[in-house]
């Protein structure tokens, strides 16, 4: 479903070629974006903005390692240098570690950082000042249950997450009288291809078992789905939701209710 709600405004999703970042890039750009998508896979960003285009929206791929704030600001850059306007910045790009404080070492940590902390610090330090600029914007960023509860066995994941967590309520206090909004999502578990390739390589042999129990991991007994994420970024970043910012949405199929 599209209201055209965010016509005229401009978007940069990092890690917007697969998985969530893809469903919230696809349904920013039906709600009337340009949608501008920064990602280290060239293939998968290309898929993502023939699937906009194909359904009649505005977007283009720039490929950004968004570990790097050169390559971020260059890629921000490409983007701007015909209209310098962005309106939303959703801080998506991630990636995943298993592993508790023994058996996480010194380079894992540094990898996680680097991308799921750094990289949403790239993304502001180099968005925000446009967003003051221009007098105000909206900001989402993407963390994680994580950011609330202990999980086993994802200690480096969850210092990353909460990292997002605080960056977001820090940028939002500091800005709020920038007009620029900054709220971040808290998922569950959700069902992406990282998931099912997670199961395919670790659980080749008992993959519908395993499938089902971390399904019933959350209360409701399901995973989420990647538009369901989608739905509550395009409400954040509009107009509509003008009076928020500062806020964690938890969409986990109750998950934090039991924990």
């Amino acid at each position: 479903m599209s209201n055209q709600r965010l016509k005229s405004k401009r978007a940069v999703i990092t890690g917007g070629g697969s998985g969530i970042g893809r469903e919230i890039a696809k349904r920013l750009a039906a709600d009337g974006a340009e949608v501008g998508i920064f990602e280290i896979n060239s293939d998968n960003a290309t898929e993502t903005i023939e699937e906009i285009k194909q359904a009649g929206g505005l977007a283009q791929a720039i490929e950004c390692d968004i570990a790097d704030n050169g390559a971020v600001k260059e890629a921000v850059y490409q983007f701007t240098k015909d209209n310098p306007t962005i309106d939303i910045l959703i801080n998506n790009a991630g990636i995943a570690h298993i592993g508790n404080v023994e058996s996480t070492s010194a380079e894992d940590l540094d990898k996680i950082y680097n991308v799921n902390v750094k990289g949403v610090y790239n993304g502001m330090n180099t968005v925000v000042p446009i967003m003051v600029a221009q007098g105000g914007g909206a900001i989402v960023n993407l963390a994680s249950v994580a950011s609330k509860i202990g999980i086993t066995d994802r200690f480096a994941y969850s210092m990353s997450k909460g990292a997002v967590l605080t960056m977001t309520l820090s940028v939002a206090r500091d800005y709020i009288e920038k007009n620029i909004r900054c709220n971040c999502v808290c998922p569950g578990r959700v069902h992406t291809p990282f998931v099912d390739q997670y199961l395919d390589k670790h659980y080749p042999d008992n993959r519908e078992e395993m499938f089902e129990k971390l399904s019933k991991w959350q209360p409701i007994g399901r995973m989420g789905k990647p538009s369901e994420i989608a739905s509550l970024v395009s409400y954040l970043v509009s107009d509509e939701a003008s009076f928020i910012t500062g806020s964690a949405y938890d969409v986990d199929g109750g998950t934090t209710l039991l924990r």
